[in-house]
């Protein structure tokens, strides 16, 4: 079997068994075309995974961790080419773009060492002559589905530590962004990973990776890490759940970013520009809620809107442009539909300029292609409040909503009670409401005087509640989710011992202390 199923480089049109990876800053560029991998060949994928994963479990650990700093060198080297492929293909400003790839170099070389430090311990027995000792075994099979925001970073933080540890993997990248994928997994075969270790199959989420998750029922599947929706993350963990799996699930966001009265407002700005509209707003640690403090809201939305207006859209290989184009088509609809959808009349919409970036209405600073890129303006919705659904939809695009509050106890409600848990910020010169808050935020991941976006190779990533399952990525905490356990007891008394009924335990003796 081909170990990437499968690839057909040609024509746009392949039939319903296919599809096209597109430019989104240009429609009429095609980088490839694809077809979704059918249910027999992920079985055949994930039987191929096991049977390499018998060798690969034997690869002592610092030889599969020299292969990942021969994958990180190669990165390193092709680190332009590959930026510029990730921006063509899913239309992130190339600056980002270099970002995403450099952090996947960051993870090698992170992993690198880790490599020699998959540690056990050993542990005192209460019986002689008996050695007690734990070890970090691998989990077998893995398999994955990740996004197209992140389609460099975010598969380098599942797929390093998995092969470091020891697991064979099966990874259904986003259908968003399979040439890059594509490449990803040619620079792994470069770097030493064998072929039976190391597995690609192409298709849509309903289709392909609906398949690849049913080979868990068929115990072909021994873990999964799925980056994406909290509606598809639960279906996934119903799954896992009754072949007592437990998977890594990084899902959504409706992230609050707190302003109290006290902030540096000039910051502030900057942070919320950023986070809300980085990547136009496509990512899952973007902006969702920024709840301000009533006596600043209003000087505050005037310093975004100075900020806003002037904000450069356009052709993502332009340095200077903020943000480029949606992903693809579906995301352009659907953030326009929540803009239909979910703004209520007793909204506020900040934005003169809302939805579909067209050649009949664009801004002067636009520079991109509006008849052929998926194109979006920035929108800032106000006067939302908790019971408004925008209030606790993840939207997913350039939208962020505001809302005010009196006092911390009301921000730090207002920011928990979304039901979501991944990334949160606030912003403050006190030090009281920045514990009070960083003590009693539900998120998994906390900024102080920093937006809601931005991570670093070796910080634990993930979230909870509507977020995710408590699952962690990145940094020695992801090794968790890729080893399982093993307690070993080695008795070299010659003898059966039995630990609590054989040990010989000391009683004190009577001692009466008289004052």
């Amino acid at each position: 079997m081909n170990t990437i199923s499968s690839i057909i480089s040609g024509k746009k049109n392949q039939g319903s068994s296919h599809f096209v990876s597109i430019n989104p800053a240009n429609r009429e560029d095609i980088l490839g075309t694809f077809a979704n991998a059918t249910l027999e060949e992920c079985k055949e994928a994930c039987v191929s995974a096991r049977k390499g994963l018998e060798q690969w479990k034997r690869t002592p650990a610092p030889v599969r961790a020299e292969i990942i700093a021969n994958f990180g060198k190669l990165i390193q080297k092709n680190k332009d080419a590959l930026a510029k492929i990730l921006t063509r293909e899913m239309g992130k400003p190339i600056k980002e773009a270099r970002g995403d790839v450099q952090e996947a170099i960051d993870t090698c070389n992170f992993f690198v060492s880790e490599g020699r430090r998959l540690y056990g311990q050993t542990v005192p027995s209460e019986m002689q002559n008996k050695e007690l000792y734990t070890y970090r075994r691998p989990i077998g099979v893995f398999a994955c589905i990740t996004a197209g925001n992140f389609p460099f970073a975010v598969p380098s933080w599942y797929f390093i530590p998995a092969l470091v540890c020891g697991n064979t993997c099966v990874w259904k990248p986003s259908e968003d962004t399979p040439y890059l994928s594509y490449i990803f997994a040619e620079l792994l075969y470069a770097a030493g990973v064998p072929k039976d270790v190391f597995h690609v199959v192409f298709g849509k989420g309903p289709e392909t990776g609906a398949h690849l998750v049913s080979l868990v029922d068929e115990g072909l599947i021994d873990k999964v890490g799925f980056t994406g929706s909290t509606e598809v993350g639960k279906k996934i963990g119903e799954i896992c759940g009754r072949n007592l799996q437990t998977p890594c699930l990084e899902l959504g966001g409706k992230n609050p970013l707190v302003v109290m009265p006290d902030a540096n407002l000039d910051l502030v700005t900057n942070g919320v520009i950023w986070s809300g509209f980085g990547t136009a707003g496509q990512r899952c640690t973007s902006l969702g809620n920024l709840i301000v403090h009533k006596s600043i809201k209003e000087t505050l939305i005037k310093k975004i809107l100075d900020k806003v207006t002037n904000l450069r859209i356009g052709d993502p290989t332009n340095e200077n442009n903020f943000y480029g184009p949606m992903i693809g088509e579906r995301f352009l609809k659907k953030h326009n539909e929540n803009l239909s959808n979910l703004i209520k009349p007793h909204h506020r919409l900040l934005t003169a300029k809302n939805g579909t970036i067209t050649e009949q209405n664009k801004d002067n600073s636009f520079d991109g292609n509006a008849q052929c890129g998926f194109y979006a303006f920035p929108s800032i919705v106000d006067n939302v409040t908790e019971n408004d659904e925008i209030y606790s939809t993840e939207t997913f695009g350039p939208l962020f909503n505001i809302l005010s509050f009196k006092d911390i106890d009301e921000a730090i409600y207002l920011s928990n009670k979304t039901g979501y848990g991944l990334s949160s910020a606030i912003y403050t010169t006190d030090i009281e409401s920045a514990y009070r808050f960083r003590t009693e935020i539900s998120a998994g991941m906390t900024s102080i005087n920093n937006s809601t976006t931005g991570a670093e190779a070796h910080l634990p990533f993930g979230g909870n509640g509507k977020s995710g399952n408590g699952s962690r990525q990145s940094g020695i905490w992801v090794v968790d989710q890729f080893t399982k356990w093993q307690s070993v007891n080695w008795d070299m008394s010659g003898k059966l011992q039995l630990a609590q009924m054989d040990t010989n335990y000391i009683n004190p003796s009577d001692y009466i202390v008289k004052a």
